[in-house]
Protein backbone atom coordinates (compact mmCIF):
# COMPACT_ATOMS: atom_id res chain seq x y z
CA UNK A 1 0.00 0.00 0.00
CA UNK A 2 1.70 3.30 -0.69
CA UNK A 3 2.16 5.85 1.77
CA UNK A 4 0.21 9.19 2.37
CA UNK A 5 1.15 12.69 1.43
CA UNK A 6 0.68 15.32 3.54
CA UNK A 7 1.86 18.73 2.28
CA UNK A 8 3.68 21.00 4.68
CA UNK A 9 2.84 24.34 3.69
CA UNK A 10 4.69 26.37 6.32
CA UNK A 11 6.74 28.32 3.99
CA UNK A 12 3.21 29.77 1.75
CA UNK A 13 3.00 31.81 5.07
CA UNK A 14 6.95 32.32 4.98
CA UNK A 15 6.95 34.41 1.76
CA UNK A 16 3.30 36.22 2.89
CA UNK A 17 4.87 36.95 6.29
CA UNK A 18 8.12 38.71 4.44
CA UNK A 19 6.11 41.68 3.52
CA UNK A 20 3.28 41.02 6.68
CA UNK A 21 0.58 40.92 3.52
CA UNK A 22 -1.80 38.71 2.54
CA UNK A 23 -0.58 36.83 -0.22
CA UNK A 24 0.17 34.15 -1.10
CA UNK A 25 -3.36 32.60 0.56
CA UNK A 26 -2.31 29.81 3.03
CA UNK A 27 -6.19 28.68 2.18
CA UNK A 28 -5.72 28.38 -1.71
CA UNK A 29 -2.13 26.58 -1.57
CA UNK A 30 -4.41 23.79 0.72
CA UNK A 31 -7.12 23.64 -2.03
CA UNK A 32 -4.20 23.32 -4.88
CA UNK A 33 -2.32 20.58 -2.87
CA UNK A 34 -5.72 18.78 -2.30
CA UNK A 35 -6.90 19.00 -5.78
CA UNK A 36 -3.50 17.58 -7.29
CA UNK A 37 -3.50 14.37 -4.94
CA UNK A 38 -1.64 15.37 -1.13
CA UNK A 39 -3.76 13.01 1.61
CA UNK A 40 -3.64 15.91 4.13
CA UNK A 41 -2.13 19.43 4.81
CA UNK A 42 0.23 19.83 7.58
CA UNK A 43 1.46 23.25 9.27
CA UNK A 44 3.75 24.40 12.30
CA UNK A 45 2.43 26.51 14.68
CA UNK A 46 5.51 28.35 16.52
CA UNK A 47 5.37 29.81 19.64
CA UNK A 48 7.37 32.85 17.48
CA UNK A 49 4.43 32.75 14.53
CA UNK A 50 7.18 33.09 11.96
CA UNK A 51 4.74 32.14 9.65
CA UNK A 52 1.81 30.23 10.35
CA UNK A 53 -0.37 32.12 12.52
CA UNK A 54 -3.09 31.41 14.50
CA UNK A 55 -6.15 32.51 12.01
CA UNK A 56 -4.24 30.43 9.53
CA UNK A 57 -4.99 27.17 11.75
CA UNK A 58 -8.49 28.51 11.84
CA UNK A 59 -9.21 29.11 8.74
CA UNK A 60 -8.00 25.45 7.44
CA UNK A 61 -10.02 23.80 9.82
CA UNK A 62 -12.89 25.29 7.85
CA UNK A 63 -11.33 24.49 4.49
CA UNK A 64 -9.30 21.22 4.12
CA UNK A 65 -11.46 18.28 3.23
CA UNK A 66 -8.56 15.66 3.54
CA UNK A 67 -6.69 15.90 6.98
CA UNK A 68 -5.45 18.62 8.66
CA UNK A 69 -2.29 18.00 11.02
CA UNK A 70 -1.21 20.51 12.73
CA UNK A 71 2.66 20.73 14.28
CA UNK A 72 3.29 22.01 17.54
CA UNK A 73 5.42 22.37 20.72
CA UNK A 74 3.81 20.36 24.02
CA UNK A 75 2.86 23.69 25.86
CA UNK A 76 0.01 25.02 27.75
CA UNK A 77 -0.38 27.47 24.98
CA UNK A 78 -0.71 25.08 22.19
CA UNK A 79 -2.39 22.67 23.38
CA UNK A 80 -5.80 24.91 24.53
CA UNK A 81 -5.10 26.17 20.56
CA UNK A 82 -5.91 22.57 19.38
CA UNK A 83 -8.50 22.25 21.92
CA UNK A 84 -10.10 25.00 20.63
CA UNK A 85 -9.34 24.76 16.69
CA UNK A 86 -9.51 20.79 16.78
CA UNK A 87 -7.33 19.71 13.55
CA UNK A 88 -7.46 15.67 12.76
CA UNK A 89 -4.16 15.37 14.08
CA UNK A 90 -1.26 16.84 16.29
CA UNK A 91 2.36 16.15 16.05
CA UNK A 92 4.01 16.80 19.12
CA UNK A 93 7.30 18.39 17.90
CA UNK A 94 10.51 19.93 19.94
CA UNK A 95 10.94 23.67 19.51
CA UNK A 96 14.18 25.66 20.64
CA UNK A 97 14.48 29.69 20.46
CA UNK A 98 16.22 30.42 17.42
CA UNK A 99 16.69 27.73 15.50
CA UNK A 100 15.95 27.89 11.78
CA UNK A 101 14.16 24.87 11.76
CA UNK A 102 13.30 21.44 13.68
CA UNK A 103 16.45 20.19 14.84
CA UNK A 104 15.88 16.46 15.38
CA UNK A 105 13.35 14.85 17.24
CA UNK A 106 11.06 15.46 20.50
CA UNK A 107 12.79 13.94 24.02
CA UNK A 108 10.15 11.77 24.79
CA UNK A 109 12.10 9.93 27.45
CA UNK A 110 13.42 12.82 28.74
CA UNK A 111 10.35 15.38 29.19
CA UNK A 112 7.79 12.68 29.92
CA UNK A 113 5.18 13.75 32.02
CA UNK A 114 4.78 16.97 30.14
CA UNK A 115 4.33 14.86 27.03
CA UNK A 116 2.15 12.27 28.33
CA UNK A 117 -0.20 15.35 29.96
CA UNK A 118 -0.05 16.81 26.22
CA UNK A 119 -0.69 13.53 24.54
CA UNK A 120 -3.41 12.59 27.20
CA UNK A 121 -5.18 16.26 26.89
CA UNK A 122 -5.54 16.32 23.62
CA UNK A 123 -7.03 12.47 22.53
CA UNK A 124 -9.69 13.49 25.43
CA UNK A 125 -10.67 15.91 23.01
CA UNK A 126 -10.97 13.12 20.08
CA UNK A 127 -7.58 14.53 18.29
CA UNK A 128 -5.18 12.14 16.92
CA UNK A 129 -1.95 12.39 18.47
CA UNK A 130 1.67 11.86 16.87
CA UNK A 131 5.21 12.72 17.98
CA UNK A 132 8.43 13.39 15.92
CA UNK A 133 11.13 11.47 17.42
CA UNK A 134 14.52 10.45 15.89
CA UNK A 135 14.35 6.37 15.45
CA UNK A 136 15.38 5.65 18.28
CA UNK A 137 14.40 2.01 20.12
CA UNK A 138 14.11 4.11 23.57
CA UNK A 139 12.18 7.00 22.35
CA UNK A 140 9.95 4.91 20.11
CA UNK A 141 8.93 3.18 24.01
CA UNK A 142 8.69 6.24 25.46
CA UNK A 143 6.05 7.67 23.12
CA UNK A 144 3.68 4.04 23.42
CA UNK A 145 3.94 4.83 27.22
CA UNK A 146 2.60 8.46 26.20
CA UNK A 147 0.01 7.46 24.43
CA UNK A 148 0.84 8.28 20.90
CA UNK A 149 -1.11 6.92 18.53
CA UNK A 150 1.45 7.77 15.74
CA UNK A 151 4.94 8.35 16.10
CA UNK A 152 6.87 10.39 13.37
CA UNK A 153 10.64 9.58 12.35
CA UNK A 154 12.78 12.40 11.96
CA UNK A 155 15.12 11.46 8.50
CA UNK A 156 17.18 14.51 9.29
CA UNK A 157 20.32 12.31 9.27
CA UNK A 158 19.15 10.49 6.30
CA UNK A 159 18.32 13.45 4.32
CA UNK A 160 22.11 15.03 4.47
CA UNK A 161 23.38 12.26 3.87
CA UNK A 162 21.69 11.81 0.29
CA UNK A 163 22.31 16.33 -0.47
CA UNK A 164 25.26 15.65 -2.43
CA UNK A 165 26.44 14.02 -5.29
CA UNK A 166 28.75 12.09 -2.85
CA UNK A 167 26.10 10.17 -1.49
CA UNK A 168 25.93 8.31 -5.11
CA UNK A 169 28.95 6.17 -4.10
CA UNK A 170 31.35 4.80 -1.90
CA UNK A 171 31.22 6.03 1.79
CA UNK A 172 28.47 8.40 1.33
CA UNK A 173 26.52 5.38 0.04
CA UNK A 174 27.15 3.18 2.66
CA UNK A 175 26.50 5.64 4.90
CA UNK A 176 22.75 6.28 3.46
CA UNK A 177 21.78 2.78 3.29
CA UNK A 178 23.08 2.53 7.01
CA UNK A 179 20.48 4.69 7.96
CA UNK A 180 17.97 3.91 6.28
CA UNK A 181 18.67 0.07 7.73
CA UNK A 182 17.54 2.21 11.36
CA UNK A 183 14.65 4.18 10.54
CA UNK A 184 13.24 0.31 8.79
CA UNK A 185 13.94 -1.27 12.21
CA UNK A 186 12.62 1.82 14.14
CA UNK A 187 9.57 1.75 11.97
CA UNK A 188 9.34 -2.10 12.50
CA UNK A 189 9.68 -1.61 15.91
CA UNK A 190 7.27 1.49 16.52
CA UNK A 191 4.15 -1.05 14.16
CA UNK A 192 4.89 -3.83 16.91
CA UNK A 193 3.74 -1.64 19.62
CA UNK A 194 0.47 -1.07 17.59
CA UNK A 195 1.84 2.97 16.45
CA UNK A 196 1.10 4.02 13.49
CA UNK A 197 4.60 5.12 11.33
CA UNK A 198 5.17 8.50 9.94
CA UNK A 199 8.26 10.36 8.39
CA UNK A 200 9.72 13.49 7.65
CA UNK A 201 12.06 16.22 7.53
CA UNK A 202 14.74 17.29 4.70
CA UNK A 203 13.20 14.23 2.34
CA UNK A 204 12.92 15.31 -1.55
CA UNK A 205 11.89 13.79 -4.71
CA UNK A 206 15.44 12.41 -5.02
CA UNK A 207 15.49 10.69 -1.52
CA UNK A 208 12.15 9.78 -0.27
CA UNK A 209 12.42 6.59 -2.57
CA UNK A 210 14.02 4.43 -0.34
CA UNK A 211 11.81 4.98 2.71
CA UNK A 212 8.84 4.38 0.67
CA UNK A 213 9.61 1.12 -0.08
CA UNK A 214 9.66 0.05 4.05
CA UNK A 215 6.40 -1.08 4.53
CA UNK A 216 5.88 0.16 7.65
CA UNK A 217 5.78 3.30 6.95
CA UNK A 218 2.20 4.59 6.36
CA UNK A 219 2.70 8.25 5.50
CA UNK A 220 5.05 11.14 5.17
CA UNK A 221 5.22 15.09 5.76
CA UNK A 222 6.79 17.01 3.11
CA UNK A 223 6.94 20.67 3.16
CA UNK A 224 10.61 22.95 2.16
CA UNK A 225 11.35 20.49 -1.12
CA UNK A 226 8.03 20.59 -2.65
CA UNK A 227 7.33 24.32 -1.96
CA UNK A 228 11.26 24.93 -3.43
CA UNK A 229 9.90 23.11 -6.70
CA UNK A 230 6.40 25.05 -7.07
CA UNK A 231 8.32 28.13 -7.70
CA UNK A 232 9.62 26.55 -11.08
CA UNK A 233 6.86 24.42 -12.10
CA UNK A 234 3.81 25.87 -10.03
CA UNK A 235 2.30 23.93 -7.00
CA UNK A 236 0.06 21.96 -8.45
CA UNK A 237 2.33 20.15 -10.55
CA UNK A 238 4.96 19.70 -7.60
CA UNK A 239 2.58 18.01 -5.55
CA UNK A 240 1.82 15.44 -7.77
CA UNK A 241 5.49 14.74 -8.67
CA UNK A 242 6.08 14.27 -5.04
CA UNK A 243 2.92 11.55 -5.02
CA UNK A 244 4.51 9.88 -7.77
CA UNK A 245 8.10 9.64 -6.32
CA UNK A 246 6.70 8.33 -3.21
CA UNK A 247 4.72 5.68 -5.54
Amino acid sequence: MTAKLNVNIDHVATIREARKTIEPSIVTAAVICEQAGADGITVHLRGDRRHIQDRDIELLREVVTTYLNVEMAATDEMVEIALRTKPDAVSLVPENPGEVTTEGGLDVAGNFETVSWAVGKLKAAGIFVSIFIDPDTAQIDAAARAGAQQVELCTAEYAELTLSARAAHGEGAQKAASEVSRIAASAGHAASLGMIVAAGHGLTYRNVGSLAAIPEIAEFNIGHNIISRSVFVGLNQAVKEMVAAIG
